[in-house]
């Protein structure tokens, strides 16, 4: 039971870095490449600030934070294919599966956790 909670917790923090961490590079040249408009990057802003408090947050709702999940993981794969389509070197455009593997990993986890069994039923 601990063990299934304190990898829950390790792969949500790694998320939510991962999150973080693109959060504040949106807005860097390293991200002009992609041909993203303002507007865009700054509704991909908001979309993972308001899913990182459905994850991190305990009063959500299973239902809720299942959707944040299932948007993080079209963000990440939408990144794949921007690097794809941008040029990238094949590191660029494989790296975002890993970010995808943890993702799932802390998603599996969380349904093992006694409270997400109980909202299930």
């Amino acid at each position: 039971m601990k063990k299934n909670k304190n990898i829950y917790w390790a792969a949500t923090i790694v998320v939510t870095l991962i999150m973080i961490f693109s959060i504040y590079k949106i807005y860097t040249p390293a991200y002009q490449h992609f041909g993203f408009p303002l507007y865009f990057r700054t509704e991909l802003v908001i979309a993972k600030i308001i899913g990182l408090m459905a994850l991190l947050l305990p009063q959500v709702p299973l239902r809720v934070k299942e959707w944040a999940y299932a948007g993080f993981g079209i963000v990440i794969i939408s990144a794949s294919i921007a690097h794809f389509c941008s040029g990238d070197p094949l590191i660029n455009v494989f790296e975002p599966f890993i970010w995808l593997v943890i993702l799932a990993i802390s998603y599996n986890y969380l349904l093992r956790l006694p409270k997400a069994q109980s909202a299930a039923r």
